[in-house]
């Protein structure tokens, strides 16, 4: 890597520790003991759903960064997965993590 994606990857790295941070809580959150009142019961079973999708979404981003650390170890970060493409500069820093150019995550409704 010759160093022009160093920045990304501080962003990325960053964003993982976070990320990872959120499950380690969500995981905590998870295990706590339910409540004997079974009003709160069922708030805590709702909270509990929203949770879960948190902790997706936090499962599905890390997924995203590995893949894109690997590409930036192996020197194919930037370009598209899909056609070899490049990926614009201003996409990466919206999304670093991104690994379709954007008529490839058009094409496939992303």
């Amino acid at each position: 890597m010759s160093g022009e994606y160093d920045r990304l990857r501080e962003v990325l790295l960053s964003r993982q520790v976070e990320l990872q941070q959120r499950l380690d809580n969500l995981k905590k959150d998870a295990t706590k003991k339910a409540s004997a009142d079974w009003s709160e019961q069922a708030q805590e079973r709702e909270n509990d759903e929203v949770v879960d999708a948190l902790g997706n979404e936090a499962v599905h981003e890390l997924h995203m960064i590995g893949k894109a650390l690997e590409r930036m170890d192996e020197g194919e970060y930037g370009s598209c997965t899909a056609c070899g493409g490049d990926i614009p500069p201003a996409r990466l820093e919206v999304m670093p993590y991104a690994d379709l150019c954007v008529a490839c995550a058009e094409k496939q409704g992303l």
